[in-house]
Formats: C-alpha cells, sequence, structure tokens
C-alpha cells in the first residue's frame, strides 16, 4: 500500500471497493469480519492502520447489519490510532425517512448520521442522497457526488435529437430538470398519488413525450413499482422508447419481475448496490473510477467541485 492511505471494504460491497482501490492504484486492504454463533459479528484489520488516512467502503443497504458493520469498523480504525477516519458510503440507507411526515415517527437519517459520527467518522463521503438536506445531519465535512458525472456521457451516446427528459414523480423532478438544462432537453414528468407506502394508487403524464425516446431520472429504484408505471404510461401516450437512469439498485420484492414486464427498453442504475441478479434490461455503470477521483484530490488537498 502507498504510504498514508489505505482503503478497507464491509462485506456489502466489496466488490465495489476492489474496483475502487485498484482504480486509485493500490490493493484493498485486509479486514476480517468473524461471526459468532448468535449472529453477532467483529470487525478487525488485519495490518497496522496507525497514522494513516483510512477510507472506509461500505454502503448501508437492508440488513442493518452492514450499517452496524460500518460502525464497527469506523471505531476499530479509531482506537487503532488511524489519522482519519473516512466513511465512504455509496448509497446511504434510512434516506427516505429525512422528515417527520405523520406524527409519531422517526427521522432515521438524522439518528443514522449521529451514529456514524459518535462511532468516530472525520468525513462521510456518499451519492445521489435521497434528499439533499441529509448532508445537514453531519456535523462533520459531507462529499455528495452525483451520479451524473457517469450518467451524462452515457445519454450523450444516446441523443438522437429526439431525447425528452422525464421524472416519474413530483419529488424527482427537481434532477430531471438539472438533466434537461445540462443537456439543453424537453421535460415531462408523472404526478402519482399513493395511499400506502411502495404503492402507487394513480398516475398522471404532465407534458407531451408523442414521438420522443424518454429518459426517466431518479436517485433509486426500490420495488419498481412507479418507475414501470411511468415507463407503461409514457409509452400509451406515444413514447418511442423509454430508458430509466437510476444511481441506486434497492431492487426489492416484485421489483424484477416488473422490469422484465415492463415497456422500459433498458434500466441503468450504477454498482453502488451489487445487484442481486442478472437481466438483459438492466445495464450496470461502476462509479469506481469516480470515488477513486475524488479520493485522490481529498488526498492531495485539491478542489473536488468538479464532481458535484
Amino acid at each position: 500500500m502507498s504510504a498514508g492511505i489505505k482503503i478497507f471494504s464491509g462485506r456489502a460491497t466489496r466488490d465495489l471497493a476492489t474496483r475502487i482501490a485498484m482504480e486509485y492504484g493500490v490493493e484493498l486492504g485486509n479486514v476480517t469480519v468473524t461471526e459468532f454463533s448468535d449472529g453477532e459479528f467483529q470487525a478487525s484489520f488485519e495490518e497496522t492502520v496507525r497514522g494513516q488516512d483510512v477510507f472506509l467502503i461500505q454502503s448501508t443497504m437492508p440488513p442493518t447489519d452492514n450499517l452496524f458493520e460500518l460502525m464497527l469498523m469506523i471505531d476499530a480504525a479509531k482506537r487503532a490510532s488511524a489519522r482519519s477516519v473516512v466513511a465512504v458510503i455509496p448509497y446511504f440507507g434510512y434516506a427516505r425517512q429525512d422528515r417527520k411526515d405523520k406524527p409519531r415517527v422517526a427521522i432515521g437519517s438524522k439518528m443514522v448520521a449521529q451514529m456514524i459520527e459518535t462511532a468516530g467518522a472525520n468525513r462521510i463521503m456518499t451519492m445521489d442522497l435521497h434528499a439533499d438536506q441529509i448532508q445537514g445531519f453531519f456535523e462533520i465535512p459531507v462529499d455528495h457526488l452525483y451520479a451524473s458525472t457517469i450518467f451524462l456521457p452515457y445519454i450523450k451516446e444516446l441523443d438522437n435529437g429526439n431525447l425528452i427528459m422525464a421524472a416519474p414523480d413530483a419529488g424527482g423532478a427537481k434532477r430531471a430538470n438539472s438533466y434537461s438544462k445540462k443537456l439543453d432537453l424537453g421535460l415531462a414528468m408523472c404526478h402519482k398519488q399513493r395511499k400506502v407506502a411502495n404503492e402507487v394508487a394513480e398516475m398522471t403524464v404532465i407534458g407531451d413525450v408523442s414521438g420522443k425516446d424518454v429518459i426517466l431520472i431518479d436517485d433509486m429504484v426500490d420495488t419498481a413499482g412507479t418507475l414501470t408505471k411511468a415507463a407503461d404510461l409514457f409509452i400509451e401516450k406515444g413514447a418511442t422508447s423509454v430508458r430509466a437512469l437510476c444511481t441506486h439498485a434497492v431492487l426489492s420484492g416484485p421489483a424484477y419481475e416488473r422490469i422484465e414486464k415492463s415497456k422500459l427498453t433498458e434500466l441503468v442504475v450504477t454498482d453502488s448496490i451489487p445487484p442481486k441478479r442478472k437481466s438483459e434490461k438492466i445495464k450496470v455503470l461502476s462509479v469506481a473510477s469516480l470515488y477513486a477521483a475524488v479520493i485522490r484530490s481529498l488526498i492531495k488537498h485539491e478542489s473536488i467541485s468538479t464532481h458535484f
């Protein structure tokens, strides 16, 4: 390993961490996780981190073991006298719980932020938070990266002069509008109503998509209910094709089946969450080079604003 920096990974995103380390030019550090018969586990660094800048790569999607494993690694690095500990969290779990949307509920993302800080992280590096204001839940620096660095070149390759950007719901309108301005494209969106979480009751299209190749933009795809309904609706309204670009492939429950049966031409995601299985409709773009570049800039004390 190069002097001064060591990169380690939890078990949740080992493949991505290996690619990040390789892009940076070092080997992934040796950390082991010992499991006890009752399910308890312990993280242990098998090499010195004393005086090093330690980068711990772990997405915190369910199960919560992924989050707790990250906190154990942070605590272990701090107690082993690391100079600094940077938690690299490609997918920040519990980000949907960013406010009290009804009485007597927790603000989960605030609580997670406090736990990570208490564990001893000096800095957070993450991507496409579900709500930008989550950065303010931390009292330590947060490098909030955007998958647009990866997605924009991909969209430009698809541009045939007939593209239109779209949001699957009102919550994603700001993100889709940013893409449309950057690429000088039109904008459409879906308006949805939910009766219960993860279930769309009604959806309508705002904007003209007739004869257009639609590019849907969102930060995550979970059960794919909203996304596939939006794709099918755009086709009904006369769209020629519909592609979706979503940063985080949560893909839980019936997501894969819905995607296969939908009118989606393609779903493009990043490897912030390891894919659970393969699908001909799903294309994975790696964010390894982006994270390696930002880590390099951070170590050299260079600006990383171009990645925002």
